[in-house]
């Protein structure tokens, strides 16, 4: 019986029994099944981008904490795993096969869910097959081989020769390259190309769509660290820009025209000006690290009648002089 290919390593099952979580409640909480669950957390399952950042919410992890590092005692357990699944699939044959089904495939021009509803398959079924992760029966061969307009014995005959012509090597090469990388985002190991691996792609895609929460309210004023341990959806106007983040307001400070339960973006990278709604930090923004606390406020950009450009806030009324002020560019209500 073959065995699933890892196709994600991840630290999932780690942070769920260091936060104290059964598998049930994760399953639960991600409206997902415990069997679905379970395969994430072995990394025989991918993830679309909604459920990593919903895991991610319900763990309390940021979305690099899910990924393996090459440091991580894990790191060497999975490369052994990978490589073992990898020889137990070639050595049955069902990567050969797989791969020889695939080369047919594209060379028909037929799309995966194309091929999979010609052969009377599901999308998933056809898919394993594809990739070596499951055997075909017999009864399964006579349909799949006449969708490509082939016997069953010319079909295989055919794989036969792609894989002795060496034209299957590079796909089959293709899934080898796991076993050199632990898909540890933006952190190209042995001369792999990451971007190409799912677990980069998956990490980038969702990365775009976060932004981080610089700022939450305290006392009179917000607190701002420009750390990326809390971060959120971004609107779909702000996805994939860089230099956006997010603050809370202190809508006592704002006479209430915001309410407590918002989220507004600033550009780090476009500064405000006279007329805009600005986050005003009393500390410079570019030397600012994850370890230090600055103070902010939401302001009204002004200018004095000697051109000096200021904050305004309410409830008292103040005028405050920061050393940085980002233009806020769109306010969201939760």
């Amino acid at each position: 019986m073959a065995q699933e290919e890892i196709i994600f390593p991840n630290n999932i099952r780690n942070i769920r029994l260091a936060n104290g979580m059964k598998m049930t409640e994760l399953a639960r909480q991600a409206n997902l099944s415990l069997s679905a669950v379970s395969k994430i957390e072995k990394g025989v399952r991918r993830l679309n981008q909604k459920q990593l950042l919903n895991i991610c919410n319900i763990l309390g992890c940021k979305l690099s904490d899910i990924f393996i590092k090459e440091s991580d005692d894990v790191a060497e357990q999975w490369q052994s795993e990978i490589k073992r699944r990898l020889n137990d699939n070639e050595d049955s044959g069902l990567k050969i096969f797989g791969s020889g089904l695939r080369k047919i495939r594209q060379q028909s021009g037929k799309t995966i869910a194309q091929a999979a509803k010609d052969a009377g398959m599901t999308l998933s079924v056809y898919h394993k097959i594809e990739v070596g992760q499951r055997e075909i029966y017999q009864n399964e061969i006579e349909p799949l081989a006449e969708s490509f307009a082939y016997t069953a014995q010319t079909l295989l005959d055919k794989i036969a020769s792609l894989y002795k012509s060496g034209e299957l090597n590079k796909q089959i090469n293709k899934v080898k390259e796991r076993v050199k990388s632990v898909l540890v985002p933006g952190n190209p190991m042995s001369g792999i190309d990451h971007s190409s691996l799912y677990g980069a792609k998956l990490y980038d895609s969702a990365r775009k769509k976060l932004v981080p929460v610089f700022g939450m309210p305290s006392g009179k004023s917000i607190a701002f660290k420009k750390s990326d341990k809390t971060m959120i959806v971004a609107p779909m106007p702000l996805e994939g820009h860089k230099g956006i983040y997010a603050v809370m307001p202190n809508s006592k400070r704002l006479g209430g025209f915001i309410p407590e339960k918002a989220y507004l973006f600033a550009d780090s990278e476009t500064p405000a000006s006279v007329g805009d709604l600005a986050v005003c930090i009393d500390a410079d923004f570019n030397t600012l690290d994850s370890n230090d606390t600055a103070n902010a406020q939401i302001v009204s950009v002004r200018q004095d009648s000697k051109g000096k450009v200021y904050g305004q806030i309410s409830s008292p009324e103040e005028k405050i002089i920061g050393k940085t002020m980002h233009k806020i560019v769109m306010i969201v209500m939760e």
